[in-house]
């Protein structure tokens, strides 16, 4: 139950599902899953491999909003350029008084780091991922979803 498949399991999948592939095919299908170097397939790698591709709308919206955080124009955000400008007061659990401004700050952090490189800095492949994952699962709707980054942001 380690919620991690390695390529045995992979293939025992494949064969209890029918799907008939030579292990060079499997391994090839394998490699597309398997991010991290680790030899197994998470949940994480497996989500962000399925992830359709965002719409350029959404596409431009999130582009506008790293471009107002990049203050150094180096495709890097730092925590410091992210602070001045995240409103967390629309949070639920800040509404709620479970977290205060900063906690819903280092929550959002981390959601944006990458689980692979854990440095503060959130690259713009970071922020298209993330926000790629919460388009799908959470704000579905396009305009809900450009009127959230628009007010979250200060757009």
């Amino acid at each position: 139950n380690s919620r991690t498949l390695d390529f045995k399991e992979f293939m025992k999948g494949l064969n209890d599902y029918a799907m008939m592939l030579d292990k060079e095919e499997a391994q090839k299908i394998f490699q597309r899953f398997e991010k991290d170097g680790s030899g197994t397939i998470n949940s994480d790698e497996f989500l962000v491999t399925l992830r359709p591709p965002m719409s350029n709308a959404r596409k431009e919206v999130v582009m506008q909003a790293f471009q107002k955080l990049d203050k150094t124009r180096d495709s890097v955000l730092k925590t410091e350029h992210l602070e001045v400008v995240f409103n967390a007061k629309y949070h639920p659990k800040y509404l709620n008084g479970d977290w205060t401004e900063n906690q819903v700050f280092r929550a959002f952090l981390d959601n944006f780091d990458s689980p692979y490189d854990k440095d503060e800095k959130v690259t713009i492949r970071e922020s298209q991922n993330i926000l790629k994952t919460i388009q799908e699962s959470v704000l579905p709707s396009i305009i809900y979803f450009i009127i959230l980054m628009k007010t979250a942001w200060k757009l």
